[in-house]
């Protein structure tokens, strides 16, 4: 849905990627407008580098065009709403310039505004990051909903940047702002961070996965994933195989291990989650060949060029609930396909998605089944 966000500055037409007439979710909320509107009332100077950390649908940078600000996302969806969102302001794209949270940041910055993200770790690695160059003179203001900015949010800012407040709440959000102070020297990352899986779960036994900063579960294997790598296909000869959604690609990585003929592609939204997957994979000395890609689901898949996909759809994006993501993952999966090929689906019992296979396949089965989660099978025909 496109619709229209007023701004200190004029309107904007803004909308979500990929563009839904059925999707009445707005690509902007309260906490864009509080703080555009700080900016404008309080006259900050906007001349030097202003860097943007977390847009989540370009709403903030688009505002901003005019000031030719650095975004700095995890999110593939978001960058791609950016461009969108710069197109209909009939704004370049070279006059905002897009980072991933994988790439350099600039070496100083003069305005640092900070959307903060739903994971604590993702703002803590980006925050180091961006610290060296932060100055005493950097103007730092974050801002997120009442309900995404906790104590050990304003300690993270605190910590690596400098003494932190919060305002006031409006329309329940609030803006933090933080007061530089220069570190003696940097302080030491933590990310990504590395274990070693438990025995008892196939070909991954024993191995290592690499976690960067905002992957799900990035300290340990969660109970879904366990589950689903207890119930693998076996994959035998040389099978195009797709981790979709690959997270930390634990699932991949054990596919390729277990077949070392087979071609895995790791696809994923977040930039850090195909990272993470990539260095999972490295790390476990895996033989065969693999591809690490950055997109939308299968988008820009060669139709029938897979002979299995592997898919843990996620079902919520930022704080809103939905099964729009699943959907495109087990539509794009369907594309993808060749016929015969399977789509095999892990997923919590209650979300239902064998309704959504049987309708778009013709066909679901109950592959595995434990009280939370369920393991589905559907057949490309």
């Amino acid at each position: 849905m496109t619709d229209r966000m007023t701004t200190p500055w004029g309107e904007l037409a803004l909308a979500r990627f990929p563009e839904d007439p059925r999707d009445r979710l707005r690509a902007w909320d309260a906490s864009d407008e509080y703080l555009l509107r700080h900016l404008a009332e309080q006259e900050v100077p906007l001349s030097g580098t202003v860097v943007v950390l977390g847009d989540r649908w370009g709403a903030l940078v688009t505002a901003l065009a005019a000031h030719r600000p650095v975004q700095i996302t995890d999110s593939y969806l978001a960058q791609e709403a950016t461009r969108a969102n710069l197109a209909r302001g009939g704004v370049e794209t070279g006059a905002v310039r897009l980072l991933t949270t994988q790439e350099a940041p600039p070496g100083r910055i003069d305005v640092l505004l900070v959307r903060v993200p739903k994971s604590l770790a993702l703002l803590e690695d980006q925050l180091l990051r961006l610290a060296p160059a932060v100055h005493e003179g950097t103007v730092v203001v974050g801002t997120g909903m009442v309900k995404e900015i906790h104590t050990s949010t304003l300690k993270l800012f605190e910590r690596i940047l400098g003494p932190t407040r919060t305002s006031l709440a409006e329309k329940k959000a609030r803006l933090i702002f933080c007061t530089p102070e220069p570190a003696p020297e940097p302080a030491p990352s933590p990310w990504p961070y590395r274990y070693d899986l438990p025995a008892g779960i196939g070909s991954v036994s024993g191995r290592t996965v690499v976690n960067h900063a905002g992957v799900f579960c990035a300290e340990r294997l969660d109970v879904g994933t366990r589950f689903f790598l207890q119930h693998l296909p076996d994959s035998k000869g040389a099978q195009r195989v797709v981790d979709l959604g690959c997270g930390n690609g634990v699932v991949g990585t054990a596919v390729a291990l277990a077949n070392p003929e087979a071609e895995v592609l790791f696809v994923d939204e977040s930039f850090q989650a195909v990272a993470s997957a990539e260095s999972t994979y490295k790390a476990n000395g895996v033989p065969g060949h693999a591809e690490f890609r950055v997109g939308d689901g299968l988008a820009g898949v060669a139709a029938r060029s897979a002979d299995l996909v592997l898919n843990n759809p996620p079902f919520h994006t930022h704080q809103t609930t939905t099964d729009a993501t699943a959907w495109r993952m087990f539509t794009g999966a369907h594309s993808a396909l060749r016929p015969g090929g399977e789509l095999w689906v892990i997923g919590n019992r209650h979300l239902g998605y064998h309704v959504k296979l049987r309708r778009l396949f013709g066909n679901s089965e109950l592959v595995a089944s434990e009280p939370k989660f369920v393991v589905l099978k559907a057949v490309k025909r």
